[in-house]
């Protein structure tokens, strides 16, 4: 049955978080692919921990932790003016070049963004890119205060779009993601960009694309 509506993760799905580096950190010494990924890694670790814990900060405040943290542990010298560049940077990442072919083709059904973003990174980064028209919606796990893969992150969607979780075809290129919102009831597509391996924590997706362009062929 067609979906009455498809919500897709933001960050690494729709927008290249390692842009981020690409275009704000030429000044900075060491190496900036390492840094890219250590600052992912810990941005995602830096969620899953507060969560844990209980104690929510938004996503800006958990990403500049995680920049401050991937340098440290990489011990690059980079200076404030240096790493606030990087965080204004990363409120405008750049957009996946198959995102807006892909949302062009799947016009007819209600399009929203469920993300880990703070609803000022959210609207900066989709009103930047030239999106913000293709989404019915654009859902912050700020309303909850918990980041996914809690349930109580993906239960936004259905309440928000008032439509039924077995209704809706949720996207993402994180693994991990795609199996918390399969967990969670939703039919996924995980746009698998990376040709990774699935996590093995019980649930896979639907369907698997190796870019978003494939995703209309599957409705």
């Amino acid at each position: 049955m067609k979906p009455r509506a498809l919500v897709f993760d933001a960050y690494g799905t729709l927008f290249d978080v390692h842009s981020v580096v690409v275009r704000a950190g030429s000044t900075i010494p060491g190496d900036l692919h390492a840094l890219s990924i250590l600052w992912r890694r810990k941005q995602l670790e830096y969620t899953w921990l507060r969560s844990l814990m209980e104690r929510y900060e938004d996503f800006w405040n958990v990403t500049e932790a995680a920049l401050r943290s991937a340098v440290a542990q990489l011990k690059i010298e980079a200076s404030e003016r240096q790493l606030d560049g990087l965080m204004q940077a990363f409120l405008t990442p750049s957009a996946f070049p198959d995102v807006k072919p892909a949302l062009d083709a799947l016009k007819g059904v209600p399009l929203a963004i469920l993300s880990n973003g703070s609803p000022r990174m959210l609207e900066s980064m989709v009103g930047g890119s030239g999106l913000a028209s293709s989404f019915a919606e654009v859902i912050s796990v700020d309303r909850v205060k918990i980041y996914k893969p809690s349930p109580r992150v993906y239960a936004l969607a259905p309440e928000v779009l008032n439509v039924p979780r077995e209704d809706i075809f949720f996207v993402s290129s994180n693994s991990w993601d795609v199996a918390g919102a399969r967990a969670f009831g939703f039919k996924v597509c995980w746009c698998n960009r990376s040709q990774g391996n699935m996590e093995h924590l019980g649930f896979s997706a639907d369907v698997t694309v190796s870019h978003l362009g494939e995703i209309a062929g599957y409705l």
